[in-house]
């Protein structure tokens, strides 16, 4: 059963915290009392999400998917803070257009940040959790559930780390620390507002069911999934709807194998067009850390 906890004085730490998901949940985080680690790839824009915070805050630039310098960052952490009573796996990037065309280097990237860089994540704040009896929420999403055409990349990593999160509730939930799942629908993010401007995807989405079809606004999403931390939840929905997802999920893949295979027959002139690289201001500032550590 999930247990209500203050936010008052907890030490929290959010990946992925220079936009976003990310940004505003440190934000609301700080608002509600906890102290915020910030980590990412955008030094400037890290700090200046810090700045603004309401109380003790630090940031870190580190590569999620980057076990030493994981490692790193949480003994620096706890030695700032004292403790971390909650990590939150959110650091995520996405690529987008059938698997055939899609740049290799990319579509391995998203599995890399997305699914690598939570499990890295968890293994190097693991001991600060323990000691704590902290909470861990990774962040996944609607595409854990509805395997997509056009998305392979980003769906597989999804479904990849909410098994991940399950089987590490598992692990360590006899020595107190909570581990839970956050889902998100299409949120108002840079990320999905790169997305759309790959023009058959835009025009996929749009074809969806609703309430599926819809772009959600960034602030209600996070509040949920604040609330879900304050409970300690193992699962979290971004928005109201998702939770009966779960009843269904199982119906989807044949359901979505039948639309999409019509879909694709429809779209097929222009699956090539559209970009091919990781969306959005995330995908570029993660490209471009990966270019200058080469």
């Amino acid at each position: 059963m999930s247990t209500h906890r203050s936010l008052e004085g907890r030490v929290a730490v959010v990946t992925g915290a220079a936009r976003g998901v990310g940004e505003l949940l440190a934000r609301t985080l700080s608002a509600r009392g906890a102290r915020v680690a910030l980590v990412g790839l955008e030094p400037e824009a890290l700090k200046e999400v810090s700045e603004r915070l309401h109380t003790d805050s630090d940031h870190w630039y580190a590569d999620v998917t980057d076990q030493e310098a994981m490692s790193r960052v949480a003994q620096e952490v706890e030695q700032r803070f004292g403790k971390v009573d909650i990590v939150v796996a959110n650091a995520g990037v996405a690529a987008g257009g059938p698997l055939a065309d899609s740049d290799p280097d990319s579509w391995r990237r998203v599995i890399e940040v997305n699914l690598i860089g939570g499990a890295v994540t968890a293994r190097a704040f693991l001991p600060a959790l323990t000691a704590s009896r902290g909470y861990f929420l990774q962040i996944a999403s609607l595409a854990a559930m509805t395997p997509a055409p056009m998305m392979s990349a980003y769906c597989a990593s999804k479904s990849g780390v909410e098994a991940f999160a399950h089987c590490l509730r598992a692990e360590v939930g006899h020595k107190g620390v909570k581990v839970g799942v956050g889902y998100l629908s299409w949120t108002d993010t840079d990320m999905v507002r790169g997305a759309d401007q790959h023009e058959v995807m835009r025009e996929l989405r749009g074809r969806l069911p609703w309430p599926a079809n819809r772009t959600y606004p960034l602030g209600p999403a996070v509040d949920r999934i604040v609330a879900g931390i304050e409970r300690r939840s193992a699962h979290v929905y971004a928005q109201w709807w998702l939770r009966g997802m779960q009843s269904v999920r199982g119906y989807l893949p044949a359901l979505i194998a039948l639309g999409g295979q019509r879909e694709m027959k429809r779209f097929e002139p222009r699956l090539g067009e559209g970009p091919k690289g990781l969306v959005g201001a995330g995908g570029a500032a993660d490209e471009q850390a990966r270019m200058q550590r080469n």
